[in-house]
């Protein structure tokens, strides 16, 4: 193997945190040999799986001046030029940015209003190396090549659990959460700055884009704010009612054939009842019982003997056109059919 007289690794790629130095093994260095480290690194020396010196950004040749702990491991034979096996560790000390995390699952979260629900949540976060020979020893190893992939999903694990023990401390509820992000994203990057020190990372930046509840949870609040922005419910449904008989009318209008034969109207007719009476019911006073519509004569359908009311012109039922008044009764009063001869109630005969 050749003496590697030059050690630099100028291409680092934009996702790698460390790149080794020969990558799959040792390289043969010496006395002498020429180490460059770029603005954005640091390079930490290694021999034997023991870490000798941590480099910054310079050119530095190598001696027992600034590596001290190699005069006792290799003595000075050949004048100090004998090589010996090493390899260089170059860390990337940029800030990596724009890293995401985010719930996976929704999260069981005890709302002050709205009971038990669940919660999604997500952001963003910026780190960069704080220290590196730490995080070459503690999560690098001997790996040649190590990247933000690596241990984005350990460090989203560690960001999850923090989340949750601080998302079960808050006592409110999710409708006042979102005006609370910033203040939660702060107590949140504090809470794991020691998580991110221990692996020799620094936590630059934390973000809470969002917490947002399932689909189900969210209707059930579209619905509360719906019924909220409507106010006064009498008057809605007095207007929702006016609206529905317009429509009938509309629709009654068109009916072409059915309108010749009255079973258009007829239908018009019995609606236009029912929407009255729901009026009534919204025009009532706050907490009183819907009134009771008055008993109205009625009468017997000549065609499909449905109970009618009296005044009727076609039959609601059947659509039957109902010609000629109704005659009431000398005796008890009760509107009877046109042509009737005796009292429907009573018997009593009729002259008709």
């Amino acid at each position: 193997m050749a003496i590697l007289d030059l050690i630099e690794y100028p291409n680092e790629y934009s996702d790698e945190i460390v790149h080794r130095i020969p990558e799959n093994d040792s390289g043969e260095f010496r006395l002498g040999s020429q180490l460059v480290v770029r603005e954005s690194q640091q390079a930490v020396f290694y021999r034997d799986g023991k870490a000798l010196d941590v480099f910054g950004p310079g050119r530095y040749t190598l001696s027992t001046n600034n590596i001290p702990l190699l005069t006792g491991l290799l003595g000075l034979p050949f004048g100090g030029k004998s090589p010996f096996r090493a390899e260089v560790y170059f860390v990337s000390m940029r800030e990596f940015t724009d890293l995401k995390w985010g719930t996976p699952q929704p999260l069981v979260y005890r709302d002050t209003e709205l009971g038990m629900i669940r919660l999604r949540a997500f952001g963003t976060y910026s780190m960069r190396v704080a220290d590196s020979q730490l995080l070459v020893n503690q999560v690098v190893g001997a790996r040649g090549v190590y990247t933000v992939g690596d241990i984005e999903d350990f460090l989203r694990s560690i960001i999850l659990n923090e989340f949750n023990d601080l998302l079960g401390s808050l006592k409110t509820s999710i409708l006042d959460i979102q005006g609370m992000t910033g203040e939660l994203a702060t107590t949140a990057r504090n809470a794991l700055l020691d998580s991110f020190t221990r692996l020799g990372l620094a936590l630059t930046s934390f973000q809470i884009s969002a917490i947002t509840p399932p689909d189900e949870v969210q209707q059930r609040i579209d619905e509360r704010s719906s019924m909220a922005a409507l106010g006064d419910m009498k008057a809605y449904t007095q207007y929702k009612t006016a609206q529905a008989i317009g429509t009938a009318a509309g629709n009654t209008g068109a009916g072409g054939e059915a309108a010749a034969t009255g079973v258009g109207i007829g239908a018009g007719l019995g609606m236009g009842q029912a929407m009255a009476q729901a009026m009534r019911d919204a025009m009532a006073p706050q907490g009183a019982a819907p009134a009771t519509a008055p008993a109205t004569a009625t009468i017997t359908c000549p065609n499909c003997h449905a109970t009618i009311p009296a005044d009727s012109k076609f039959c609601p039922n059947c659509g039957h056109a109902l010609a000629g008044s109704p005659i009431v009764c000398p005796k008890c009063g009760t509107l009877n059919p046109p042509g009737s001869k005796f009292c429907t109630n009573c018997g009593t005969a009729l002259t008709g």
